[in-house]
């Protein structure tokens, strides 16, 4: 049976997710055979495995860091925002439709049996799990029902490692505050503290690392200087998002996913108003997780006129999955998957879209398929207008390499910065 330890923090973006793949590459120069485990994910970007299954693309790429193929056991629940208060709902690799927060929470228990059958497949298939949590363990109103922090650390009996974010600001009261809003059941699980995301001098927070150790009683592993690594990131609190340079525009559509598509490329920037869009070499559509409604929005905001005017002028114009179907003639939605309607599309490509409840998940020969769409082609071009339902089709074997040399590199920083001989003592220990 695999040893555990399992990365939470203190709240949504301190960066369990990029140290959750750091220790997973370590781990795995170290000579083990690792992988990731997060019970339930919360997030647009995702990842279909080579059986066709859909996960979070946080766990592939950790599974990447690990160097094993990415499993829906990684990630047995993935939930993909619809609307601000409902979500497609995703156990082990497949949709069960879409969900209310209040519908989704009142199932949440029953599928605790789905999550721990996919952590014990993969603890009696490896030699550590490297376990992330979500948000933060001291949402006090969400605790009774908790299936992703603590109430996961006690099914797994699994140590923790708290993560704090500095660069945020208020990471005393951020690591102190979650220590002690624990129980103390949960608060004999948190092991060691991690102070992230530092800028500048690490040596100067000598006498803070004393002053957490001392209000919390818990040992500061380390602290982990803001590193430039060149790793997917998990959602839209990205800050790859924020970029206003470059002459690739993406068009950052209010329910946009799978933006890791445009990790490969370079000079890419994120554009959410006509004013910003300029004149840029090429115009990229992203996917959406709501086709209709964000193509109502590109109208309203009047950037849809726009890429229709440079589009007439020659600039290229590429949309990928929803923004693909996006370009077309139409979308109409039926069966009220998103929502329901009808949508006049760009009339860019001479393709129309009707949405229909079976999702289509697959590998392809250049990337993978994720879509509820079924479109007159999967693919089309006409002059310099180009549309494909493919993700990751602008990956190449050059950047694979560059990933793996990023993950190195990731490894190195954290390696560096944390105190390993404590984690491994952590991780032999248990709880």
């Amino acid at each position: 049976m695999a040893k555990a330890i399992m990365v939470q923090g203190t709240m949504s973006n301190a960066g369990k997710s990029i140290l959750c793949a750091a220790l997973c590459r370590i781990f795995k120069q170290d000579g083990y055979q690792v992988a990731p485990f997060k019970p339930q994910n919360m997030a647009l970007n995702s990842f279909i495995t080579d059986e066709g299954l859909e996960m979070g693309r946080a766990q592939a790429v950790q599974a990447e860091a690990a160097g094993v193929s990415p499993s829906v056991r990684m990630n047995p629940i993935l939930l993909k925002p619809t609307t601000d208060t409902g979500s497609q709902v995703i156990v082990n690799g497949v949709a069960r439709g879409t969900m209310s927060a209040r519908e989704y929470f009142k199932i949440k228990r029953s599928l605790i049996p789905d999550i721990m059958n996919a952590y014990h497949a993969l603890a009696a298939a490896f030699d550590i799990i490297v376990l992330e949590g979500a948000g933060s363990p001291v949402e006090l109103n969400l605790k009774s029902d908790d299936i992703v922090n603590m109430g996961m650390a006690m099914r797994a009996k699994s140590p923790v490692v708290l993560v704090g974010d500095i660069d945020r600001g208020g990471v005393f009261a951020q690591l102190f505050g979650t220590v002690k809003l624990l129980e103390q059941s949960e608060q004999a699980l948190v092991k060691a503290l991690i102070v992230n995301k530092f800028r500048g001098d690490v040596t100067l927070f000598g006498d803070g690392k004393k002053m957490l150790e001392e209000l919390t009683g818990k040992p500061v592993a380390g602290v982990v200087p803001y590193l430039d690594i060149d790793i997917d990131d998990e959602d839209s609190l990205s800050s790859r998002l924020e970029s206003k340079e470059g002459n690739i525009a993406v068009i950052r559509l209010p329910k946009i996913s799978n933006f890791t598509d445009f990790t490969a490329l370079k000079s890419v920037r994120y554009v959410s108003k006509p004013s910003e869009l300029g004149e840029p070499e090429m115009v990229i559509l992203p996917g959406t997780k709501n086709t209709i409604a964000d193509l109502v929005w590109l109208r309203q905001s009047g950037l849809a006129d726009k890429i229709i005017e440079l589009a007439r002028r020659g600039v290229k114009i590429f949309g990928i999955c929803g923004g693909y179907q996006m370009l077309g003639e139409s979308i109409s939605d039926p069966e009220g998957i998103e929502g329901g309607g009808e949508a006049t599309g760009l009339c860019l490509l001479p393709i129309k879209t009707v949405l229909s409840a079976q999702k289509i998940t697959k590998r392809t020969e250049r990337g993978y398929e994720i879509h509820h769409g079924v479109s007159t082609c999967d693919a089309y071009t006409r002059g310099n207008v180009s549309g494909t339902y493919t993700h990751g089709v602008f990956d190449t074997p050059r950047y694979k390499l560059h990933k793996e040399k990023q993950y190195d590199l990731l490894a190195e920083g954290v390696r560096a910065a944390l105190n390993m001989e404590l984690i491994y003592k952590i991780l032999r220990a248990g709880i």
